[in-house]
C-alpha cells in the first residue's frame, strides 16, 4: 500500500455567492520562474437567484477561483473576492446567439458553467481545459438533470446546447495576468477538444508534446465521452472509457479531422462504471509516461485514483505497460466522505512533481472541499513497474 499524506486546504466560504456551496477539483501549475510558487484554479459554486428563470429551479452556476502557494504547497492564499473565470449566464436568445453562430464561431458552451480545470503546457504554451455547459445546472446533488434551468428557446438549438451536454473547452492562459489578478486578460478561448454534438465529453487534455505516430508528429488528446458508442471505434464499449485522438492542429479535435481510438476501458471491478484521465501525462524519461486516471465502480464504492505507465512505440498509440489491479488512492478521511453527495469521492485534476521527488496532487474531497495529497514518486513507481 502507498504511503499517502492528505490534508484539506479549502472549504466552502460562508456567505460567498459563488463559493459558498462547494469548492473542489483544483488544477495546479508550478511557476516557470519559481518552482516554489504554485498557482491553482479551483471549481466553486453557490446559488445564483439573479439568474433564475420563472418556474425553474434555483440555478447553481459553476465558477473557477484562484489561489497561490509561495512555499511549495505548504501554505495557500485564495482570492475569495471574485471568481477568476465566470460563465456569462446569458439567457437572452439574441445575445446568446450573437456570440455563437454555428458556422464560424462556436456556441458559447461556457455560458452556464465552467468546471473541473486542468492546467498543462503544450509546445511551451500554457493551456487550460475545462468541462463546460451552455446553461447552469440546478441543485445537481439532489437531481442530476442538466436541462432543468434552461430557457425554452434553447431546446431548439444544436444537440450539445439543447441537451446541455458537457463540452470540454480549451483556453490559452496568460499566467502573469492570472497571478496579477487581471483575470479578464488571463484566458483566451481556442475551441472544444472534441465534437460537441457527438457526445457529452469530459476529462479531456493534451499530452505535453507531440507524439511520433507512424513517422509523423501528432498532437495527442485524451478524452472521455459519456456515450462512447457514438464513435465508430467505441461501438463495443460498455461504459464511458478513455479515448485518444491524434491531430495535426488543435482544431482537428472538434472538426472531425482527428483520428480517434478507444484507448482504455474498465479493467477491474472498481472501474466498472467509467474510467477517465485525471491530469495531463507526466513524462518520466523520453518516451515513458505516467498517466493518472480515475475509475468509478458504483455509488457505494465511489471513485478510485490509479496510474498507468505508457511507453511510446513510434508507430501507433503508446503501449500500456503497467496498470495495477489494486486501488491506490481513494476516500478514507471523514472530510472526504461527508458531503452533499453520498458517493465516496477523491477526484484529482492536477499533479506536480516536486524537486524532492514528491508527487503533489490537488483533488476534490466529497465533491465539497479541496484537498492535497502527496506520495513519493519512487514508491509509486515501485508499485507500477512490471
Amino acid at each position: 500500500m502507498l504511503s499517502v499524506e492528505k490534508r484539506c486546504i479549502l472549504s466552502p466560504v460562508p456567505g460567498s455567492p459563488w463559493a459558498g456551496k462547494m469548492v473542489l477539483n483544483p488544477a495546479m501549475i508550478a511557476d516557470p520562474e519559481d518552482p516554489e510558487k504554485i498557482h491553482m484554479l479551483f471549481r466553486a459554486t453557490g446559488p445564483w437567484p439573479q439568474a433564475r428563470l420563472p418556474e425553474r429551479p434555483l440555478p447553481y452556476p459553476i465558477f473557477l477561483g484562484y489561489g497561490v502557494s509561495c512555499n511549495g504547497g505548504a501554505d495557500w492564499q485564495f482570492d475569495l473576492s471574485r471568481p477568476a473565470m465566470a460563465p456569462r449566464l446569458e439567457f437572452d436568445r439574441d445575445r446568446f446567439l450573437a456570440r455563437g453562430m454555428r458556422d464560424g464561431v462556436m456556441f458559447d458552451y461556457a455560458n452556464g458553467c465552467i468546471e473541473d480545470p486542468r492546467l498543462f503546457y503544450f509546445e511551451e504554451q500554457l493551456y487550460l481545459s475545462v468541462a463546460c455547459r451552455a446553461f447552469p445546472p440546478g441543485p445537481y446533488w439532489e437531481k442530476d438533470d442538466p436541462v432543468q434551468c434552461m430557457p425554452e428557446w434553447a431546446f431548439k438549438l444544436n444537440p450539445a446546447v439543447r441537451e446541455n451536454s458537457t463540452v470540454t473547452m480549451l483556453y490559452r492562459v496568460d499566467l502573469a495576468a492570472l497571478a496579477a489578478g487581471r483575470y479578464a486578460e488571463a484566458f483566451s478561448p481556442v475551441g472544444p477538444l472534441h465534437d460537441p454534438d457527438l457526445s457529452d465529453d469530459r476529462d479531456a487534455m493534451l499530452f505535453p508534446r507531440r507524439l511520433e505516430i507512424g513517422g509523423k508528429r501528432k498532437i495527442a488528446c485524451l478524452h472521455r465521452p459519456k456515450q462512447p458508442w457514438n464513435y465508430a471505434c467505441g461501438k463495443e464499449a460498455a461504459a464511458p472509457s478513455i479515448f485518444l485522438a491524434f491531430g495535426d492542429e488543435l482544431s482537428d479535435f472538434h472538426t472531425g479531422k482527428a483520428r480517434t481510438q478507444l484507448f482504455a476501458g474498465p479493467a477491474f471491478a472498481h472501474e466498472a462504471n467509467r474510467v477517465g484521465a485525471s491530469w495531463a501525462p507526466l513524462e518520466l524519461e523520453p518516451g515513458l509516461w505516467l498517466l493518472p486516471y480515475h475509475g468509478k465502480q458504483d455509488d457505494r464504492v465511489g471513485y478510485t485514483q490509479n496510474f498507468m505507465l505508457l511507453r511510446e512505440n513510434g508507430r501507433q498509440a503508446p503501449d500500456i505497460i503497467a496498470r495495477p489491479a489494486e486501488r491506490l488512492l481513494y476516500a478514507t478521511e471523514p472530510w472526504e466522505l461527508e458531503g452533499e453527495f453520498t458517493i465516496p469521492c477523491l477526484f484529482t485534476c492536477s499533479g506536480l512533481l516536486r524537486p524532492d521527488g514528491t508527487l503533489l496532487m490537488g483533488y476534490g474531497a466529497a465533491d465539497r472541499k479541496v484537498g492535497l495529497a502527496s506520495i513519493r514518486l519512487e514508491e509509486l513507481l515501485a508499485v507500477l513497474r512490471p
